[in-house]
């Protein structure tokens, strides 16, 4: 796994980077300077320029040192300074001079010179600390960068794309978009979440000279991008002695006449993620085609009519007991006691839970429901789900996806599973996981079901909420990213992630 950063935090970084372990400033930024230049170069055209976009600070000193670098190598350059050179300071003023001496003034780049196929552009506007949307000299740089990119000339961004939130991946108006993205020292939160991820294109990690050591200024919780080698040592290989009661009984409280969909491939999603036996406890109507899907599924009937309510209490307590795990909520029949339902059995019940779907929904007006849950808790929200539990817009959410899952992980004692692109996965204590895996092949019905069974299988076998959410999120978008190979994305449907899965294992010897 690799450690993402704040803005904050890379600069506190920075600082003991300079201030207590000897590394100069100017080092620092000749060695970010260099590694921009090499980036541009190898985008490059044989005959290809360089446009080079500098502000005022460490930023614009990166983006100066690179048209030196530039230069001496005899390619064409062309440097401008927004917001004038007269307001530099420090590091960039000094290499703003060693530019000069090396016989290259900055100017403003003239409209006549236009950037096209085989040119770049060096994006060095902005830095990690952005707050606010670009304006003036700044707003229009970035519109020309991006009319450049248009034409066809490639974008090569210094340590963040201008414009972009740093922390939260969200973009200001306007924003450049890179074709290669430079982060400097540790990679950054939003390089991380969409759209910030896409807005980045390539994103590379460059080694400038911060020690490790200098990360220890930081302390808290971690943000880490997931990867794939951690996401199967969190599961275990099976020993040969196994037998079913080994791997865990789920129980799949789901379905409802009309989507049968839902239960059938939240089993089957825990059944190719290794759970021993499957129960799926849902209406009498909606249970015969369930269990059609496929011979190894079981069945329970709730025999009430209607939504759920408190009259399926006392059947649901019987048919949990003995099982390892449960998983409730997609496609249940939701009414007006099914969050009274819910709040009940989690006090009742003792072995791990994953609520998705309607079982989230259903507890939104009840938060008591939750904090009061005797059981280890696994939510799955997707970000309307996650607008209903806090109170929140979608907008806000996915505004604040790292921040919003936290508070709710922290204020419920859960694991939150924040779904969608670059799902975000949080610890009651504050750690944060950002998952890579997957595509926008997967944003179809279903493919939060099968995640559903996943983490229950995960779960039955022994592992731990965190180490399930971690592994079985990647190893769900895996499965995503291995089917979309067959399908393509436009395909891709929800089944499809079930052979997806079975590869994965495979993949990882599992």
């Amino acid at each position: 796994m690799r450690r993402l950063v704040t803005a904050d935090q890379m600069r506190a970084i920075d600082a003991a980077t300079i201030a207590d372990h000897g590394m100069p400033a100017g080092v620092l930024m000749e060695n970010a300077g260099a590694a921009l230049a090499e980036a541009a170069e190898a985008l490059a055209g044989p005959r290809g320029r360089f446009f080079v976009l500098c502000g005022r600070g460490n930023n614009g000193g990166d983006g100066l040192v690179a048209a030196r670098r530039l230069l001496a190598r005899e390619r064409t350059v062309f440097v401008e300074l927004v917001g004038g050179a007269e307001r530099l300071d420090g590091e960039p003023k000094r290499n703003l001079l060693a530019l000069q001496s090396a016989g290259l003034g900055p100017a403003q780049i003239s409209e006549e010179v236009q950037a096209g196929p085989g040119d770049v552009v060096i994006d060095a506007l902005f830095g990690t600390g952005l707050s606010r949307a670009p304006e003036g000299a700044y707003a229009e740089a970035i519109a020309r960068i991006r009319a450049w990119r248009a034409a066809g000339a490639k974008v090569v961004a210094a340590d963040i794309p201008s414009g972009l939130s740093s922390d939260t991946g969200q973009p200001f108006e306007p924003c450049v978009e890179a074709d290669v993205t430079t982060s400097f020292g540790l990679l950054k939160v939003g390089q991380a979440l969409e759209p910030g991820r896409s807005i980045c294109g390539e994103t590379r990690e460059i080694d400038i000279g911060i020690p490790a050591i200098a990360a220890q200024v930081v302390t808290g919780p971690a943000i880490w991008l997931l990867d794939e080698d951690d996401a199967r040592a969190r599961i275990p290989k099976r020993r040969r002695d196994a037998h079913k009661g080994t791997f865990g009984h789920v129980l799949v409280v789901a379905g409802s006449w009309g989507k049968t969909g839902a239960a059938a491939m939240t089993g089957l999603g825990a059944l190719r993620s290794g759970a021993g036996l499957v129960t799926v406890a849902t209406r009498p109507e909606a249970l015969v085609p369930v269990m059609a899907h496929a011979p190894e599924l079981m069945g329970v009937e709730l025999l009430a009519n209607g939504p759920l309510g408190l009259g399926d209490l006392n059947p649901l307590l019987e048919a949990a007991d003995g099982k390892s795990a449960i998983v409730i909520g997609p496609g249940i029949p939701r009414g007006e006691e099914t969050g009274k339902l819910i709040g009940a059995l989690l006090e009742e019940i003792s072995i791990p839970c994953v609520l998705d779907a309607d079982a989230l929904n259903a507890v939104a007006a009840r938060p008591d429901a939750l904090r009061q849950a005797k059981c280890p808790l696994i939510l799955t929200p997707h970000p309307g789900e996650m607008a209903r539990l806090t109170g929140k817009s979608t907008k806000e959410v996915q505004h604040d996806r790292v921040g919003v899952a936290r508070r709710v992980a922290a204020a419920h004692q859960a694991v939150v599973v924040l779904k969608g692109a670059s799902t975000v996965i949080a610890l009651e204590d504050g750690t944060v996981f950002i998952n890579p895996s997957g595509n926008p092949g997967m944003a179809t019905g279903g493919s939060g079901d099968v995640l559903s069974g996943v983490l229950g299988a995960l779960l039955a076998q022994g592992l731990s909420p965190d180490d399930a959410a971690v592994a079985g999120v990647f190893a769900h978008g895996l499965a995503g990213d291995l089917a979309a190979r067959r399908t393509g994305q436009l395909g891709l449907i929800a089944t499809d992630l079930l052979a997806g899965l079975c590869e994965v294992w495979v993949r990882w010897g599992r």
